[in-house]
């Protein structure tokens, strides 16, 4: 058994963090049951050339620029989808999902919109991406204006996937206005939503900010916060009456420290929920021969360490700073992919 079919073998759901055709394709055959975008992607996706052809017959049209790149957005994410249907199939709507992320500009420091406006503008966007598809999850930030727009949504009935969660408080928010939402529907029963919590820049963030964590605690504060918000998910969704998992997604599990194993968070986050796992990040695991991976996810560090983590770390500031890089690192691809259309253009 490969080392990623053991991890989906241990009850881990593998989705591809990517949408790149040719991946979405040899990630089903290792057993990938749903794949994710973002704006980092699909710029990436069209810079490579891979769109060329849609491209050409786009910049033919009278479409501006702004429409040819979520036109092209869209049919990455469709041509997944449809790779991953018979997935959602079989599982009558719990797994096989791609996820469709909104607009990244309106949390530009330069969007004139007020919180309140650019919320509108989510539920707007959302319901209009939702529109005839069976296996899209929609990506909301869990910024003040993407929290404000999550009730509404899935009211609508709209499949969420709540990104950029770092912390706890976030996550409750995201899941206390979705599950308000859900009781509005007409159908609350049959309410899919997962919340995608960034595992490594965690990491990335204490190295740099929180120096005097111990050996023991350094390296491991990302992992025990990802586990303790995926505690809490399940203890929340347990009793209430819905037909589909809520899940965690396990988001960001590329490391950052080279000493560290290209398996670190992987092994760590085995056994439930959904692991994001970037293509780098995959081959290199595949590469493991006779890794094997077993149930991990409910195995907490020490109290020891956890004490210390409580202690040291100041959760505030973290959401805040890696909430900052985070929409930075999604709203700047999508001005270069603006910007490489246009220049295609002229």
């Amino acid at each position: 058994m490969s080392p990623l079919k053991s991890l989906i073998t241990c009850g881990t759901k593998l989705w591809l963090d990517s949408v790149q055709p040719d991946l979405v394709q040899e990630y089903r055959q290792l057993g990938a049951t749903g794949a994710t975008s973002n704006p980092v992607i699909i710029a990436g996706i069209i810079k490579a050339g891979l769109c060329d052809q849609q491209l050409t017959e786009l910049l033919a049209t009278d479409a501006d620029d702004e429409k040819i790149a979520w036109t092209l957005t869209d049919q990455l994410v469709r041509d997944a989808q449809q790779v991953f249907l018979p997935v959602w199939e079989e599982t009558k709507g719990n797994d096989g999902y791609v996820s469709f992320e909104l607009d990244p500009l309106l949390e530009a420091v330069d969007c004139p919109l007020s919180i309140p406006e650019r919320s509108a503008r989510y539920i707007e966007l959302g319901k209009q991406w939702a529109a005839g598809h069976s296996n899209r999850l929609i990506k909301v930030p869990a910024t003040p204006a993407g929290l404000g727009a999550l009730e509404e949504l899935a009211a609508a009935g709209v499949s969420l996937n709540v990104t950029l969660l770092f912390t706890s408080r976030q996550y409750q928010a995201a899941r206390d206005a979705i599950w308000r939402g859900a009781q509005r529907c007409s159908n609350p029963e049959q309410l899919k939503s997962v919340y995608s919590i960034f595992v490594s820049r965690i990491d990335g963030y204490t190295a740099k900010h929180v120096p005097t964590l111990s050996d023991a605690a350094q390296g491991q504060v990302a992992i025990a916060n990802a586990k303790l918000i995926w505690k809490e998910n399940v203890a929340f969704w347990k009793d209430k009456p819905v037909d589909h998992s809520q899940d965690i997604v396990f988001a960001s599990m590329g490391t950052k420290d080279p000493a560290d194993s290209p398996d670190k968070y992987v092994a760590a986050l085995a056994g439930s929920d959904v692991q994001t796992n970037p293509p780098t990040t995959n081959a290199a695991v595949e590469k493991m021969e006779g890794r094997v991976f077993t149930r991990s996810v409910d195995l907490l560090p020490s109290p020891d360490v956890l004490e210390e983590i409580n202690e040291k770390v100041d959760f505030e500031h973290l959401e805040q700073t890696l909430m900052d890089d985070g929409l930075k690192k999604f709203a700047d691809p999508q001005l270069e992919l603006l910007a490489s259309i246009a220049a295609r253009r002229s």
